[in-house]
Order: structure tokens, then sequence, then C-alpha cells
């Protein structure tokens, strides 16, 4: 299987490895000038495409970025016991966090009310992760494990680079933390986080399947380290895991009280209203309608939603009245 998956004579040795994903071997100069130039571009880039509301603009940032690098060396310094690797690959990578968070900052304060952040596409797009979120950065992170380790396949990195989308969201952090929306901030944090750890584990996965540690002769004392490694990589999955668990619970419930609102108002007789959204904070579920005649009593609506939803939230429904024309 895995000599399907990573053929024998396309495998990249240890050296190979290191040279492309340690950025103070080799070459540093060279290295650390480029990664530094690229990130900084790619991050004004994120940047404006966020502020400008422009999808185009952040799939070019996300081509240029190269903060996949320190991030795979995380994973190869794991695997092979380096740790002088992964201290020095996690200090890159926060390193960018700080600063791209700093840039988007800055854009959001210099630039005159530069958004909306409660409506852009590019912030709402990404400060609510779900489970859907976390199982596409896994199989991106496999797929840019098994590229960088096999010689044949490096041809499919930017779309890598576009699917695991890893400076847009560090964008989204600083924009909104300039736009004073905070939690949203964080949404978009935890978004860069899950596919950090992503990419992580499934590098960790493919580079031992690609037996790049017994190649690296691992000592019996680098074993211990390495098994703490792998806690530590299960804690910070569960971690970025359990808010997306919750991100997810709460759009199917929100869905669902939805479709139970609107058979609420058809029940009542209010055929010429809209449900415009459910939102929830803490256990208070708000649930917007917009209807240009009175709504029926409420009560039969609380029971539905507490049947729905595990606990017994609050339910508060916001009327607005509107009328429709049509012509």
């Amino acid at each position: 299987m895995i000599d399907k998956l990573i053929p024998t004579q396309q495998r990249r040795t240890v050296d190979e490895l290191v040279d492309r994903l340690d950025l103070t071997s080799g070459d540093r100069p060279a290295k650390q000038s480029a990664f530094w130039i690229m990130l900084t571009l790619s991050g004004i880039i994120a940047v404006s495409g966020v502020i400008g509301d422009s999808t185009a603009t952040v799939i070019g940032a996300m081509i240029v970025a190269p903060l996949s690098t320190p991030i795979l060396g995380i994973g190869l310094g794991i695997v092979t016991a380096r740790g002088r690797l992964v201290l020095s690959s996690v200090g890159y990578v926060l390193a960018g966090v700080v600063l791209v968070v700093i840039l988007g900052a800055v854009f959001a304060q210099l630039l005159p009310n530069p958004i909306n952040v409660l409506t852009n596409s590019q912030v709402t797009g990404r400060t609510s992760p779900t489970l859907a979120d976390l199982l596409a950065a896994l199989a991106t992170g496999l797929v840019g494990a098994v590229a960088i380790t096999r010689r044949d396949v490096g041809d499919v990195l930017p779309g890598v680079a576009i699917a695991i989308s890893l400076v847009p969201p560090l964008g989204v952090v600083g924009v909104c933390l300039g736009s004073g929306a905070p939690s949203l901030a964080l949404g978009a944090f935890i978004l860069f986080a899950s596919n950090v750890v992503a990419m992580v584990i499934t590098s960790v996965l493919v580079f031992t399947l690609a037996g790049v540690g017994r190649e690296a002769a691992v000592a019996a004392g680098a074993v211990h380290r390495r098994a703490r490694a792998y806690i530590v990589l299960l804690v910070a999955f569960v971690v970025v895991a359990v808010p997306m668990v919750v991100n997810s619970l709460t759009s199917l419930w929100a869905k669902q009280v939805a479709t139970a609102t609107e058979d609420w108002l058809d029940a009542g007789g209010v055929t010429s209203a809209d449900v415009t959204s459910v939102g929830w904070s803490g256990h208070t579920v708000t649930i917007n309608v917009l209807a240009p005649q009175d709504l029926p009593p409420i009560g039969s609506l609380k029971s539905t939603v507490e049947d729905l939803v595990p606990w017994s939230p609050e339910v508060v429904v916001v009327h607005t009245t509107g009328s429709r024309e049509s012509g």
C-alpha cells in the first residue's frame, strides 16, 4: 500500500527533506530571506483581499504563502526526533502568525472604515469553522505531505496551498482585531490552528509510513521525546476539534430551528413571512422573523425548539414588520 502511495524510487531521502523543510540548514540566508519576503507579501495580499472582499486576491495570497514549509518541518522534526528542527520550525510559524496578524490589524486601523466584518464574505466564511473544515484540512495535509515526500508530484503543491488556507485566516484575525471584533478573530484563529494541527498530524503519518524515522536511525532516548510529541499533537487536535464540533452542531440546530419556525408560522396562518436568521448567544436562541402581520403565540414554537435541542434554551423571536409588493 505504501509503495503505491509513495513509490520507493520516488521517495525523497531524509537529507533531501531536511534541505527543503529546515530553514536553518543549507543556504540559510537565502532560505530565510525568501521565507520572510514571501510571507510579508502574501500577508499584504491576503489582508488586501479580505478588506476588499476579493476571493481572487485571497487565492493569490494562498499560492505564495510559505508557511507550509515550517509546518511540515515540525512533522519531519517529530518523526526524525530532531528537537532543534521542531523548535526552529515552531518559532517560524509563531513569528509568521504575529507578522500577518499585525499586518491585518494595521491595515484595519489605517484604512478609513475598511470593512463591515459582519457582512464581509471573506470574514464570515472563516470565523465559524466546522468539522467539514477539519476534514478538508486533514485531507489537504495528507496531499501536501505526500507531495513533499515524492519527487514526482511537486506540481500539486500550489493546489495544496489554496486548499489548506494558512495565511488568509490570519489576515482575518488581524482585520477583526483591528475592527474591534475579537470573537470573530478567535473563530478565524481556530480555523488556522486546525489547519496547522491537521498538516502536522498528516505529515507525521506520511513520514512515518515512508520510513523516514527508520532512515534517520532515531536513538532510543529520542523515541520517548517523540512519544511526548504525539501526545501534544493529540491534545492540540482535541482542543481545535471541540469548538468545530460545537459550531457544526450549532449550525445543524439553527437549520432545524429555522425549519420549525417556518412550520410554526404556516400553522398559525402567517404565510407571507421570512425567517431571516437564527442566532445563538449562550443558552438563548434568537429567531428573526420578517412578517407584515402579527405572529401566532410563541408557546408551541418553544416546545418544538426544546425537543430539538438537548438543553432547554430560551427562545426569543424578533419580529420585524414589513410589507410585500409585486409588480
